[in-house]
């Protein structure tokens, strides 16, 4: 069978789908975007060839803002567009077509291939209300143009609903967002972790070079962690710095390991000139001993595991929003959790068992808890291993998502037209 996936950044959520399927002897190809400083090519990724498309234009100067998005996304996909018309003369007819939709590419690919069967990757539909807009009083409530931009946003969604056969979701709530006619076409599978190598480690080590010299931290010490790829608002980088006086305040010996960089990867920006991180860190920094503090940046993915294997407590923290792969890595790394408690999140935590649960907003009680915890050894534990049981059961790569995957992509070559 031959296979197509598309994503402007492939392999992302398709990781390990893309090879299984290759490993089970399809023709597996993909589509994704060049980046700026190259040209569109064909390369191989783990064997399967990827096709990187060039968009022909930019945005278009002095368009009505609104329309920017969407606009974009049509370039995107009349690139697309131009490479399936090339795979398809050079005889490759994908029986399927897997696709995350949201840079807009596969639009137009079965007009390329009309008796192919698409399947989108349902990450998120944008809400006007009871999602991530508007959630943060703080950074002002959504103007009525803001929800009007929302509906122009989903344009995109809402076309490849027309012609998609059926949709794949990470998790309940993420799919809860859709509307529901479409909701019925899609199937709940996360996108699995490797329980088998995201492990707890009671000999992990990490050396810092600090302004104060090296330091070596393991399991031992007292190690609070907050990990997103970005530091911003909207994974609650701001409620976690706003709790960091009184946590280090009542546990003298603590050390905070934080991962993320300076970029923003959704909501507003920080004033010109500033990061994120150096706005709330600035807001504290006279409040708290500086050299417990360590801001790691970017890390590689090792390094990662081993900063989930020394944690005491990890805090993670998300407006109502797409669910970080790392939260549920840190379960299966067998981390004691903290947690906002919005939807994304509850449904992953029971709240005293895999995992504690505060306020979004309520920095007070998140440094309470944290304390708590870290003064509980006995109960951090018993968090801990009900969290990588929780992960193992429901999130396991090789015997819960892959083989459903595998399931799904059957299902979609059995549908009829």
């Amino acid at each position: 069978m031959q296979i197509l996936f598309v994503h402007q950044n492939f392999p992302s959520q398709f990781l390990h789908l893309a090879p299984a399927l290759l490993a089970k002897g399809h023709d597996v190809r993909a589509i994704r975007m060049a980046g700026a400083d190259q040209e569109a090519s064909v390369e191989k990724w783990e064997g399967i060839p990827v096709h990187r498309y060039k968009p022909s234009q930019g945005s278009t100067p002095k368009i009505h803002p609104w329309v920017i998005d969407f606009e974009t996304k049509i370039i995107r996909a009349q690139a697309a567009f131009k490479t399936g018309l090339a795979m398809k003369e050079s005889g490759f007819n994908p029986e399927v077509i897997i696709s995350h939709p949201g840079w807009g590419e596969s639009l137009f690919l079965k007009e390329v291939w009309p008796k192919a069967k698409l399947g989108i990757y349902c990450e998120y539909y944008y809400l006007s209300q009871g999602g991530d807009i508007g959630f943060d009083p703080e950074f002002g409530a959504e103007s009525p143009e803001g929800a009007c931009f929302v509906h122009i946003k989903n344009l995109n969604n809402q076309m490849h609903f027309e012609f998609a056969d059926a949709g794949i979701a990470p998790t309940q709530w993420q799919a809860s967002t859709f509307p529901k006619p479409f909701q019925k076409k899609i199937t709940v599978i996360h996108d699995g972790i490797n329980t088998d190598n995201v492990v707890p480690n009671e000999n992990a080590t990490m050396t810092l070079n600090t302004a104060h010299g090296q330091l070596t931290l393991t399991p031992k010490d007292e190690i609070i962690t907050f990990v997103n790829r970005n530091l911003e608002p909207y994974r609650g980088y701001h409620i976690f710095m706003r709790a960091l006086p009184a946590i280090l305040k009542e546990r003298p010996n603590a050390h905070v390991l934080i991962v993320g960089g300076n970029d923003v990867s959704y909501g507003v920006r920080p004033p010109s000139g500033q990061t994120w991180r150096d706005v709330f860190f600035e807001e504290v920094k006279g409040q708290i001993d500086t050299s417990r503090v360590h801001f790691l940046g970017k890390v590689s993915y090792p390094h990662f595991l081993t900063i989930l294997q020394l944690s005491s407590v990890h805090v993670y923290l998300t407006y109502p929003f797409v669910l970080g792969w790392s939260f549920i890595e840190a379960m299966s790394a067998g981390c004691a959790i903290v947690a906002g408690k919005t939807p994304p999140v509850e449904e992953v935590v029971d709240d005293g068992k895999t995992g504690l649960l505060v306020d979004f907003f309520d920095v007070a009680k998140l440094a309470k808890t944290v304390c708590d915890l870290l003064a509980d050894p006995k109960r951090r534990e018993k968090l801990g291993e009900a969290a990588r049981k929780f992960a193992i059961k429901n999130y396991d790569l090789q015997k819960v998502s892959l083989p459903r995957q595998l399931k799904w992509v059957e299902g979609l070559v059995k549908k009829t037209a």
